[in-house]
């Protein structure tokens, strides 16, 4: 079982940064591909970014790319936001692969395992 709790929402201004923390527990999380999703308001999940289970591949959404970075050490996976914009407004959630040893990979479905979510809000 994987269990994911995520940290490090916030209210920021724009052009402001954050630290997003996934905190993973589980026996098999340094062989799951992770990735963070977010949803606004009113609006469909999204993907944001993935990063693959030995850190060594990464993809993101083009409205992400250049201003978020995703990143992973033994326990924890992160997604630094800078250059915050409204837009970016959302619960963001971490989630770990259906299967391990699994390519990166911007679709849902291959995900199994979620957090809570955290909250960002960017004020303009």
């Amino acid at each position: 079982q994987v269990q994911l709790v995520e940290t490090g929402g916030d209210l920021v201004q724009a052009g402001g940064s954050l630290r997003l923390s996934c905190a993973v527990s589980g026996r098999t999380y340094s062989s799951r591909t992770m990735a963070w999703f977010r949803q606004a308001e009113g609006k469909v999940r999204e993907f944001v970014a993935t990063i693959s289970w030995s850190g060594d591949s990464t993809d993101y959404a083009d409205s992400v790319k250049g201003r978020f970075t995703i990143s992973r050490d033994s326990a924890r996976t992160y997604l630094e936001m800078n250059n915050l914009n409204p837009e970016d407004t959302a619960t963001y959630y971490c989630a770990a692969a259906r299967y391990t040893y699994s390519a990166i990979s911007p679709r849902e479905d291959q995900y199994r395992y979620w957090g809570q979510g955290t909250q960002v809000t960017v004020s303009s």
